[in-house]
């Protein structure tokens, strides 16, 4: 799965990596050619606020998805 987000402010940041860790799979963030795991808030936080980033993950669950659709660049 491939989903594009942007998390404008440390709340938002901090609500993704709440979910991102309640999976048992492994989810990426990638912001051009760094990716980091999108379980650690120091690492999304150091990808920058109020930017686009990818989020990668091998599995295709709907639950996941469906949690950070909020997030979702259209």
């Amino acid at each position: 799965m491939k989903l594009r987000i942007k998390l404008d402010n440390m709340e938002e940041a901090q609500e993704f990596v709440n979910i991102a860790s309640k999976f048992d799979y492994d989810i990426d963030l990638k912001s051009g050619v760094v990716y980091i795991d999108a379980k650690s808030f120091l690492g999304v936080y150091s990808m920058g606020l109020n930017r686009d980033l990818e989020v990668i993950c091998a599995n295709q669950d709907d639950t996941f998805r469906e949690m950070v659709s909020k997030f979702a660049v259209a």
